[in-house]
């Protein structure tokens, strides 16, 4: 099948989900569990016992907010329009090679002082910029920038942010709780679940001082050549995802932490990945109306603090050949004016070549905000951009009063989230929220019905530890999203193990000649091409054994598509400890397999396939 067949294939698809009543969006609630798996998770409408405590005062509130924009200058007002990266995992010591970066791209050595020099709004943690090497550090690190943060002239707390969307994007790893991704939640169709991860997620992420999580994603994956979205996304029934996306919205913020529904218009339909080029998305604005449009439709309407912009170009929405991000057609015209969204938009990381390639980076910050934007997302010079700021005020390109609207919107966000009345944090708290038994519990109940059973034509799963089978696991073994699980062969083979299996890991390269023997061969799959590939070699020399040979595809679903047939083919939508647990689960038969594709898999599984064991 071509590629365009096989988009046009999804697109119908997912359309056609969309409009039937109780599709993959139904909600597992109330349902018994089955013997030997765990019990669905329950709602939490209620606040959770270990949910942070911002403190006793209530929070000011707009008036407040708006006395507070009174008092700072236009410097001041401008720096909080920035989230920027900062080197180090102190805010005033870090390694000299982190404190070298920060000379070389901020004129200072520590993340304190560049908080200080201008005036930030927020900061981003990425670990490689060695923000994010343990919970308890992080904390001292938050507390080390709000103290920096509060000694500035306006003293205004810090929005301190990253990326946790969980599978595989995990900025913080272990010992923290790592929690299914979306793509995963949507096989499993739970909202309930979805909720209770955000809920999780959240309250880790607000005990290390962390209140805004860039997640989760309402892009919908209708495009298996989706170079940057695929398992980041919940699926390609636009229906489903906007449940899912509330479901996360509510659990998020019911933790303490802004979530942020990402990436505005829909990323979910390109083939260009926007860290290195500009992709350009082909919807009608029908098709965006019936595909893209729901999840964020019901971000907003579940109350979600910000959204995030996309680098694309959308023609249908605005013909200029415009990013998203600099659009006031698409940022001002649809999300302000149609979606009637009153939160902060903030732009996707203003150092990706997808925002860059039409503009300079003195010119993009200035339209950002001109389309209707309010924070600006790691400059990648942040000095030139807030000078291109100040400057285009001064010319009355921008208003002051234009500043200040994106600024009191951030301002009331951070009083929204607990910052004024307390921006801090303590060991104490990262103790009673981060990896606690309860977490990690409730992560495996979660990931045991998201795991997808995509073949069994002869009935070779479950295995039977009982019969202690002689197991090989082999394939790819890919970097730990976070850096702290894996490798993925390596923890299969465990789990396996410690169910009661002989299981042990191969490199690919001695998996054919240590094959015979063994009662099943498993092979860890990741994004497996079209045509001819290693990855399809491997498969093709392992089923020529006459051993069975069992998928387990760790990341991408299409994988099987790509593949010979085999005696059974799973799916995990990602490879973190999590998950491969589950998947070892439904190998053995502990537990049944749940999970139903969230996306269809062209020329192999249709939307919602999923097997069961008789």
């Amino acid at each position: 099948m071509s590629y365009h067949a096989s988009r046009r294939t999804l697109l119908a698809a997912a359309a056609l989900a969309a409009v039937t009543a109780g599709g993959a969006a139904s909600v597992a609630r109330g349902s018994r569990p089955t013997p030997g798996q765990p019990g669905p998770v329950p709602d939490d409408p209620g606040p959770a016992p270990d949910d942070p405590r911002p403190g006793d005062r209530p929070p000011p509130g707009p008036e407040q907010a708006a006395r507070l924009l009174g008092r700072m200058s236009l410097e001041e007002k401008v720096g909080q329009l920035f989230v920027s990266r900062a080197y180090g995992h102190s805010a005033t010591d870090p390694d000299p090679a982190d404190a070298e970066k920060n000379l070389a791209q901020f004129g200072v050595r520590t993340a304190a002082e560049l908080v200080s020099r201008y005036h930030l709004g927020g900061v981003i943690y990425f670990a490689w910029a060695q923000n994010t090497r343990s919970p308890h550090q992080i904390a001292e690190l938050s507390n080390g920038l709000q103290r920096a943060a509060a000694a500035t002239g306006a003293g205004v707390p810090l929005l301190l942010s990253t990326d946790q969307e969980h599978g595989i994007v995990a900025r913080i790893g272990k010992p923290a709780t790592l929690l299914p991704g979306a793509m995963a939640l949507g096989a499993g169709r739970s909202t309930a679940a979805a909720r209770r991860a955000g809920r999780i997620a959240g309250t880790e992420l607000a005990s290390m001082g962390v209140r805004q999580d860039y997640a989760p994603v309402a892009d919908v994956n209708v495009n298996p050549a989706n170079p940057v979205i695929g398992v980041r996304s919940f699926g390609a029934d636009p229906r489903a995802v906007a449940g899912l996306v509330a479901a996360q919205v509510r659990g998020y913020q019911g933790a303490g932490v802004a979530a942020t529904a990402k990436h505005f218009p829909g990323h979910g339909d390109t083939e260009t990945d926007s860290h290195v080029g500009l992709p350009v998305m082909r919807h009608t604005r029908a098709q965006w109306e019936e595909l893209d449009e729901p999840p964020f439709r019901a971000a907003v309407a579940a109350g979600v603090d910000a959204v995030m912009t996309a680098h694309i170009v959308f023609p249908a929405l605005d013909p200029s050949q415009d990013p998203a991000t600099l659009s006031h057609p698409i940022v001002t015209g649809i999300l302000r004016e149609r979606l009637g969204f009153r939160g902060v938009v903030v732009t996707d990381a203003l150092d990706m070549a997808g925002v860059r390639q039409k503009y300079g980076d003195d010119r993009v910050p200035v339209l950002a905000l001109k389309a209707g934007c309010d924070q600006l997302l790691n400059a990648p010079d942040l000095a030139l951009a807030q000078r291109a700021v100040l400057a285009a005020v001064a010319a009355g390109e921008l208003s002051e009063a234009r500043i200040e609207e994106s600024v009191l919107r951030i301002l009331e966000l951070k009083a929204r989230r607990g910052l004024f009345a307390d921006p801090y944090t303590s060991a104490g708290r990262v103790d009673a929220a981060t990896g606690t038994a309860a977490h990690l519990a409730a992560a495996d109940a979660i990931a045991a019905g998201t795991t997808t059973l995509l073949a069994n034509p002869d009935k070779l799963l479950p295995l039977d530890p009982g019969a202690a089978p002689r197991l090989l696991v082999t394939g790819t073994d890919p970097a730990s999203p976070s850096g702290t699980t894996g490798p993925p062969t390596s923890v299969l083979a465990r789990e396996l193990t410690a169910l009661g299996c002989r299981a042990s890991a191969v490199a690919p390269a001695r998996a054919v000649a240590a094959a015979p023997g063994h009662a099943a061969v498993l092979v860890c799959t990741y994004n497996v091409p079209d045509g001819e590939s290693p990855q399809r070699t491997l498969v093709t020399e392992l089923l020529a054994t006459g051993v069975p040979v069992v998928v387990v595809a760790i990341r991408n679903p299409y994988d099987p598509a790509r593949l010979p047939r085999c005696a059974a083919e799973l799916a995990t939508y990602s490879w973190t400890d999590v998950e491969l647990r589950a998947a070892a689960r439904v190998i053995t038969g502990v537990a049944r397999p749940a999970g139903r594709l969230p996306v269809p898999v062209p020329g192999r599984y249709p939307l919602g396939h999923g097997l069961a064991y008789g």
